[in-house]
């Protein structure tokens, strides 16, 4: 495809999700299909069929986040449906938290190591492996990688364990280095940093912790997230990099 009919006032910006499912992820997806752009979609799961338009069974991308070998595939396929243009917005959301058998927070020194070592294949590994595959459609569209970290990343949580919070720590980090690293290549790299938002794996306790410990006193919704992320792969946030914007009601104060 032509510069010139990549940068067509009349195609539609292209956005690949993962985790994209069910809760944040999904309602990301949404978000940006209401806004008009393209969206592909990479999940363990298949199309879910609660999305709100056809042509998405098309558009979606099975893939195993801890498998070094399915990450790469995901992101050829990707590439080959792209058919040559470029990817406006990468959004890294897909993640897991661990619990203990009883649903408890499963500490560091009662985390396996291969449990350990999941976690941050599938939260912070994949992430990166992602970028370096499409960083070419990326640096073609002068995109822009959004990652989700979360408010565990930085302050000891009451629910996420050990595991899921130096995965999100690290990822914080990443964000920062791809930042610094990318700019000069024209892809902008931020971070949001969700707190207790409202979605259907919510932990037992949360609505006191909620009100003990939020500001604002009540939960956040998917969407909130999800305006936030794509105010960072839009262009109104041309002149925003390396930043990680909370999403948590004024807990992290």
């Amino acid at each position: 495809m032509t510069k010139a009919a990549d940068n067509s006032p009349y195609q539609k910006p292209c956005v690949a999700v993962t985790g994209a499912s069910r809760g944040i992820g999904h309602e990301i997806v949404k978000e940006f299909h209401t806004s008009g752009w393209e969206v592909f979609t990479l999940a363990r799961t298949p199309f879910s069929q609660v999305c709100p338009w056809a042509e998405g069974i098309v558009k979606h991308i099975e893939v195993d986040l801890g498998d070094k070998d399915s990450i790469c595939a995901a992101a050829q396929a990707l590439r080959q449906q792209l058919g040559g243009r470029g990817l406006n917005a990468l959004v890294n959301n897909a993640g897991i938290s661990p619990k203990t058998k009883d649903g408890g927070r499963l500490t560091a020194t009662e985390t396996s190591l291969e449990t350990f070592q999941q976690v941050q294949m599938i939260n912070l590994i994949a992430p990166l492996m992602l970028c370096q595959e499409l960083l070419e459609p990326l640096e073609q569209a002068k995109g822009s990688i959004v990652n989700v970290s979360s408010i565990a990343g930085t302050q000891v949580h009451p629910f996420a364990g050990a595991a899921y919070a130096v995965s999100k720590a690290g990822l914080s980090a990443l964000t920062r280095e791809l930042a610094f690293e990318l700019a000069g290549r024209n892809v902008r790299v931020n971070a949001v940093s969700p707190g207790e938002i409202a979605t259907s794996i919510l932990s037992p306790g949360t609505e006191e912790m909620v009100e003990r410990d939020v500001p604002m006193k009540r939960l956040g919704s998917p969407q909130e997230v999800a305006e936030v992320v794509s105010f960072l792969c839009s262009s109104k946030s041309s002149y925003v990099n390396g930043a990680e914007i909370p999403i948590n009601g004024g807990q992290h104060l």
